[in-house]
């Protein structure tokens, strides 16, 4: 298994963008459409869902999930978490999208976690470097002692994804889709554990090591 940096991941991903002009909402779209094909293989009951969403683009990856998910007509729920005035555009214009489709948004809290079938994990992405505290500590630690099935978007929250290691307290999903290439952390004992059956998805990120002349 290929692993990368979080440096050589973000790299990747700016050149993309930046230089190769496929747009963030574009990938952002591709990686929707891989995690709900990989939740399909997995089999899961995908009768009741609840995404969890945080303000960076990781949340913008969870709230097109829940617009897919509604449109093969299971029950979506959105959870949003984290300071809505720190939201990034893709976030943002994600969120705009999901209503327009109908998606429940949460604002407040869950009071019954056990009632889904399946959580899907869109708090944190790969470059979370400080210890998770507050609100985001309580929300983890309900995902994870709820009974529902876990996917985590790109890597489980609260874990590093360079070191493997947790940050004060991470997700233990089932699985995880993770784009492009496996982060180093992955690839650790505790990498590995919290992470899942870890799914990696081609989205089309341009690594230029990987184009053959």
């Amino acid at each position: 298994m290929k692993t990368i940096s979080v440096s050589e991941a973000k790299a990747f991903d700016l050149y993309t963008m930046r230089e190769v002009g496929i747009p963030s909402l574009v990938l952002m779209e591709r990686a929707a459409l891989k995690s709900v094909d990989n939740l399909v293989r997995l089999n899961w009951n995908l009768s009741r869902v609840l995404v969890v969403a945080g303000s960076g683009n990781n949340g913008g990856d969870g709230l097109a999930i829940s617009r897919l998910l509604q449109v093969r007509g299971a029950q979506v729920d959105v959870l949003l978490v984290g300071d809505p005035n720190h939201a990034t555009i893709e976030r943002t214009q994600q969120l705009e999208f999901a209503k327009h489709y109908g998606v429940n948004i949460i604002q407040g809290g869950i009071s019954d976690w056990d009632s889904y079938t399946v959580i899907i994990d869109a708090i944190f992405g790969i470059g979370l470097s400080r210890f998770v505290t507050g609100n985001y500590q309580q929300i983890i630690k309900s995902i994870n002692g709820s009974n529902a099935k876990i996917l985590s978007i790109d890597v489980p929250s609260g874990l590093n994804a360079e070191s493997g290691t947790e940050m004060g307290i991470a997700v233990h999903a089932n699985a995880t889709a993770t784009f492009a290439y496996a982060k180093i952390g992955m690839s650790s004992t505790t990498g590995q554990a919290f992470c899942g059956q870890l799914f990696i998805d081609d989205i089309g990120v341009y690594d230029p090591k990987a184009i053959k002349n």
